[in-house]
């Protein structure tokens, strides 16, 4: 020691003594036996919460305490206009709205376009 490192004290040495592992967890996606296996089925069946945005409206605080039952919001989209897809926050696609062909009365979105991966900042 060079007199500027903190030793651990016994009772923080036996605490963090049993945190170490003989055997290494293999990386997120390897199965040991070089494919993706269970890991990667884990994480396809994580829930995402996927929204359509099908336009925005900006309105006094007053006119909102003035909406009732019944009250229509005129959005910002137009009929035909693309919507945003966003999956946890994130736009990753857009797509128009379309009538759901098994059931009338529920909406879908027909995607025609999806978003592009995000290039890293490379800054060298």
């Amino acid at each position: 020691m060079d007199g500027n490192e903190v030793k651990a004290s016994p009772a923080e040495e036996a605490m963090f003594a049993g945190t170490a592992s003989a055997t290494a967890m293999p990386p997120v996606g390897d199965d040991g036996n070089g494919g993706a296996g269970g890991n990667l089925d884990a994480i396809m069946r994580i829930p995402v919460v996927v929204q359509a945005i099908l336009g925005t409206a900006v309105m006094p605080v007053a006119n909102l305490m003035k909406l009732n039952r019944g009250a229509i919001v005129p959005l910002d989209h137009r009929i035909g206009e693309v919507v945003d897809v966003v999956v946890n926050g994130r736009v990753v696609a857009r797509g128009e709205v379309v009538v759901l062909e098994e059931d009338n009365a529920r909406f879908g979105i027909s995607l025609t376009e999806i978003a592009g991966v995000p290039k890293a900042n490379s800054s060298k």
